[in-house]
């Protein structure tokens, strides 16, 4: 009866190691289990970090690259606004000479040779749709400043009215006196006199 109360008790003592021998491996293996799924945690964690990093580093970048072709553009843009007024006012400021047309004392009718400075003139106005032309008439010292810048108007209106029977726009002429006051010869002599009766032209381009 002892020896069987003795073999019971060594049975259950085995049970009770092998019992707890694996409840201690259950436990480690929850250890080990739990372990790696924070590992791997973190390292996801990380992971996005890295990306949301680099995602925030690239939207920077091209951020930065049009800015800086905006910047680029803008500055184009100023130059040729910089520059196209100057090429137009280069272009309106271009004149093109012509002969003076020379009228005698107190007339105002055009002689032939006038006529065929007229007829140049004409030509150019003609193959240069964008021109227009100033005719400024003008007159010796001798007479009255009324009378002349009268006497300068009827030489320009005379050869504006040829240019007109040559085909050119009367729009695109304008005429105006000076009389006396801009002598071409400052002289007081009769070769001075002689070129300062005169219709001058101004041809400008628009």
């Amino acid at each position: 009866m002892k020896k069987s109360l003795a073999i019971l008790g060594i049975i259950g003592l085995i049970l009770c190691f092998s019992f707890m021998v694996m409840t201690g491996c259950a436990k480690k293996s929850a250890v080990k289990d739990q372990g790696v799924s924070a590992e791997e945690k973190a390292a996801a964690d990380s992971a996005a970090q890295q990306a949301k990093a680099k995602a925030e580093a690239d939207a920077k970048a091209r951020a930065d690259q049009e800015a800086r072709l905006a910047a680029e553009q803008k500055a184009k843009e100023e130059a040729a606004a910089k520059v196209a007024p100057q090429a137009e006012a280069a272009a309106v400021k271009e004149e093109v000479s012509f002969k003076d047309v020379l009228f005698d004392f107190d007339k105002f009718n055009l002689k032939p040779e006038s006529r065929d400075i007229l007829k140049q003139l004409a030509e150019r106005l003609t193959n240069n749709k964008n021109s227009v032309i100033l005719i400024e008439g003008n007159c010796d010292e001798r007479g009255t400043t009324e009378y002349n810048l009268a006497l300068g108007e009827r030489r320009a209106k005379e050869a504006m009215k040829y240019l007109v029977e040559l085909g050119v726009e009367g729009k695109r002429i304008k005429t105006i006196s000076y009389g006396k006051e801009r002598p071409l010869d400052p002289g007081h002599t009769e070769e001075a006199w002689a070129k300062n009766r005169r219709d001058h032209f101004v041809v400008t381009s628009n």
